[in-house]
């Protein structure tokens, strides 16, 4: 409830979301702060 209450989600929004999509909200969140240490660019893609 505590990480919900971090997103700003309601209980009457908790009540009308499927329980995977507020995890994958959670999980969202934690990965914002996270810094990524290499951003792929279009050579990376071309050679994917």
């Amino acid at each position: 409830m505590l990480r919900c209450k971090e997103l700003g989600l309601t209980l009457d929004e908790l009540e009308q979301m499927e329980y995977g999509l507020v995890l994958d909200m959670m999980i969202e969140k934690s990965n914002d702060e996270y810094k990524y240490p290499y951003k792929a660019t279009q050579k990376d893609f071309n050679k994917f």
